[in-house]
């Protein structure tokens, strides 16, 4: 509790000198003009008090008048404050921390204000004035040598080292404040990063999940519409499809959607969670190329090498990027066919999606640009891979992309379905 009070009035006391400085100031030049005053009239029970009392005063005034501009002029407060207590002590007067309060009291502001430099420099200058001024002063015959010096050199020295330290002690807090408004600007700044980062790769996923899906359906109702009347059969089937195709779209969306609004704070378990499925891999090939082929797209697959295990971030970044490759090809080329390449080696996994169109969009298929690729490449690149996509020489368009194994940076990526 005591300590609680303490620290109170010491803030208000700080608040209250920061307000009113030169109030704060005036009182302090009065207490050492009556400090100054009182070790004016001390001497030695051996000596002579001196005569010259209206020098004194006028010195000990202009001494303790000129701390009134310490904040601004720290240096002259030093020199003339200084001069003023060499002057009253070859004049006769005792010396004494009363008498050397003023002097004792600028040295302390020029350490404080100033750099080490220079309060090194004006500090020797004014200790050795005032102890040559002792050493041939009257007043302190009875005195030995030694007494003489060591005293002003302790007294002159110990502002100044309580100088130095509030210095210090400011310093410190500076950099203490400085490192803490770096830390917060820097939390700030990883905050802002991670939230636009989350921005990209939820966009990346819903146009995923999205695009594809629409774009099989658009290619499955058009298809449809075009056998209606010949094949009512083979229309049935198509119309089967196309309810698989957008019930899988809603599925894959709200799950998207459910993390997006899932509290951080529940438990996946909990009443208010949603059972997501698990994120999708190139186990569900099959499905995918089945979908493609319900659109009218006729896709093969091939495997080299022997297929190794994937971490479920490579496992999905493979397979969006496939399907992407995929959709693509059913929007925007007039393509019969398409051959996807699954290559192992060593430690990469080697992905390639060629067609046979002439990279054109198909009648009817949605035109004008999208972020399909670039969605690709900032997949492949999340993992520390590489993408490649550009048409053939030879006719068609190709999608080539080499994805390490184990996921080099954002292993994260493959926790959103």
């Amino acid at each position: 509790m005591s300590i609680t009070l303490e620290r109170r009035y010491a803030d208000r006391l700080e608040e209250f000198s920061a307000r009113h400085p030169f109030l704060v100031d005036l009182a302090m030049v009065l207490a050492l003009m009556g400090c100054a005053a009182l070790g004016g009239s001390l001497t030695l029970p051996s000596a002579d008090p001196p005569d010259q009392d209206k020098t004194a005063t006028v010195l000990v005034g202009v001494a303790c008048l000129v701390l009134l501009k310490h904040r601004t002029h720290p240096r002259t407060a030093v020199v003339v404050a200084g001069g003023c207590t060499v002057a009253a002590v070859v004049l006769g007067y005792l010396v004494t921390p009363l008498l050397l309060a003023p002097v004792m009291a600028a040295l302390y502001w020029l350490a404080t204000l100033t750099d080490r430099r220079t309060t090194r420099v004006y500090g020797i200058i004014t200790m050795l004035a005032v102890i040559v001024a002792a050493v041939f002063s009257h007043s302190m015959d009875h005195l030995s040598l030694l007494l003489r010096t060591i005293g002003p050199f302790f007294w002159l020295m110990l502002p100044l080292a309580a100088g130095n330290m509030t210095r210090l002690r400011r310093a410190y807090l500076h950099a203490v404040q400085a490192r803490a408004e770096h830390a917060e600007r820097t939390r700030e700044e990883e905050a802002r990063l991670r939230v636009t980062e989350e921005r990209m790769r939820i966009a990346r996923e819903l146009h995923d999940v999205v695009a594809h899906h629409m774009a099989l359906a658009n290619a499955q109702a058009g298809t449809a519409a075009h056998l209606a009347l010949t094949h009512p059969e083979q229309t049935q089937k198509i119309l089967t499809d196309l309810t698989g195709t957008t019930s899988s779209a809603l599925r894959e969306l709200k799950a998207a959607l459910g993390l997006l609004r899932q509290d951080d704070h529940e438990d996946d378990t909990g009443p208010g969670s949603t059972a997501l499925e698990p994120a999708p891999g190139l186990a569900r090939l099959p499905e995918l190329v089945s979908a493609c082929e319900s659109a009218g797209l006729e896709v093969t697959v091939t495997t080299e090498g022997e297929p190794q295990p994937l971490s479920p971030g490579v496992d999905l970044t493979a397979f969006r990027i496939v399907q992407e490759a995929l959709t693509n090809v059913t929007k925007h080329a007039t393509a019969e066919a398409a051959h996807v390449r699954l290559a192992f080696t060593g430690s990469r996994l080697l992905i390639t999606v060629t067609d046979d169109g002439t990279g054109k969009p198909a009648a009817g298929a949605p035109q004008g640009r999208g972020f399909g690729v670039m969605g690709m490449r900032e997949r492949a690149h999340s993992i520390g891979g590489e993408l490649c996509a550009g048409p053939r020489p030879q006719g068609g368009f190709e999608v080539t992309t080499a994805l390490p194994l184990q996921p080099s940076t954002h292993p994260g990526e493959g926790t959103t379905p």
